[in-house]
């Protein structure tokens, strides 16, 4: 735990813009700490070691320019590797489920994915293969990037002075809401299974 801590006073207010930027800019980036990151900053930034103002500035100015950048490296690279016979995952039909998606959902998807691990690394990156409006997609990026860079770490915060010595439980906390997190998508992993069984 001490370690956990450690890195995050070490990382300062850069390591967390870069390490945001890089987990929902970077497609290799999804098994970066997102929640667990701006939970743990918010509980240090608790203890006085960082100002919570920092650290909603890093994470919000990360997650705006990170998402920014999958949704151009989408739309610049998407289209020729749905082309791309050889890439087998990766079929002309994928673009456009994923464009009528985006039509019917889209704009509630970039705001949302923000509090789901992994789905918030794809989603910038679907939105500009799907062709999604850069002008909307901007929009709802910093709508949901104000919305969880200021919720999490405000929530770990507000808890970790109202609770004393709540940063000894960090790892149990982000274990919680990554479990959390992650029964949605298994949910809809499940009865996507069921209904392509059915």
């Amino acid at each position: 735990m001490h370690d956990f801590t450690a890195a995050i006073l070490s990382a300062s207010y850069l390591g967390i813009f870069a390490i945001v930027f890089a987990e929902t800019g970077l497609l290799l980036g999804f098994f970066l700490p997102g929640d667990s990151l701006l939970i743990a900053a918010g509980l240090v930034a608790a203890s006085g070691d960082l100002h919570l103002g920092g650290v909603m500035a890093a994470v919000i100015a990360g997650a705006i320019l990170g998402n920014t950048a999958g949704y151009y490296i989408g739309q610049r690279f998407g289209p020729a590797v749905f082309r791309n016979e050889r890439a087998k995952f990766f079929k002309p039909e994928y673009v456009q489920q994923a464009e009528g998606y985006f039509n019917q959902y889209g704009k509630l998807a970039v705001v949302v994915a923000r509090f789901v691990p992994i789905v918030r690394t794809f989603v910038p990156t679907l939105a500009g293969v799907s062709r999604m409006p850069i002008a909307v997609f901007t929009l709802y990026n910093v709508i949901g990037a104000v919305l969880w860079g200021v919720g999490v770490p405000a929530l770990a915060y507000y808890l970790g002075r109202l609770i004393p010595n709540l940063d000894r439980y960090i790892l149990l906390i982000v274990g919680v809401v990554l479990v959390v997190s992650i029964i949605p998508i298994a949910i809809k992993v499940l009865q996507a299974r069921r209904q392509k069984t059915a």
